[in-house]
């Protein structure tokens, strides 16, 4: 099924939106190594397998849209527009190791005790709120019962969940680490669909369920 959006007619005449599938990714641990924070270009490594593990959900008829925190914004760090000029730049390196460009890039600046009183903020979009996955469904038309959202934090699996997806965690990032600070307890019963070294092995496990 092509990733496009399609329209087509049915009965009387009535127009129906036809929904896609997508694959929601963390970035940092998921896509490229997680240097903690992020904040100039030679940072960017991308993973071992990344590029073919895109191309097989691209050609599998998956949007594939990033959904990130990043608190370096609200540290006062860097300023959106940077992390925007990162995340295009990740892009080309991603495209330039054989990977499909990237359908869309999703990211929260807050952070509840941040640095800039202006980010400090209780928002619908920081992970674990599936905030930032529901506006990406809604702007994309994607199916979020046929999605998945592959993360290497609780948090990522919690908002992958509360937003209707199928989660997986990758071992390729934070997965070890405590979790990051919410504005919210973290409902810690909501586990992963399935637990995986890296993102190819993901791939291959979402290949199979599919």
């Amino acid at each position: 099924m092509a990733a496009e959006t399609v329209w087509t007619t049915i009965r009387y005449g009535v127009k129906m939106m036809v929904t896609a599938p997508a694959i929601f990714l963390d970035r940092d641990g998921v896509l490229i190594e997680d240097v903690d924070l992020l904040t100039n270009s030679p940072q960017i490594r991308i993973l071992d397998g990344v590029a073919s593990a895109l191309e097989i959900l691209k050609n599998a008829g998956y949007k594939l849209i990033v959904i990130s925190n990043q608190p370096v914004v609200a540290r006062g760090l860097v300023s959106e527009q940077n992390v925007l000029e990162l995340q295009e730049e990740i892009g080309r390196r991603l495209v330039g190791a054989g990977a499909p460009s990237l359908d869309a890039f999703y990211y929260c600046p807050h952070h509840p005790n941040a640095t800039r009183a202006e980010y400090r903020v209780n928002c619908g979009c920081r992970k674990p709120k599936p905030g930032l996955l529901l506006l990406a469904a809604e702007e994309h038309q994607i199916e979020l019962k046929r999605s998945f959202m592959v993360g290497d934090r609780i948090t990522d699996i919690i908002a992958g969940a509360r937003a209707g997806c199928r989660t997986v965690l990758v071992e390729t990032g934070k997965h070890l680490a405590l979790p990051i600070e919410t504005s919210e307890p973290l409902d810690l019963s909501i586990k992963p669909d399935y637990s995986c070294p890296n993102l190819p092995t993901a791939v291959k496990w979402i290949m199979e369920t599919v």
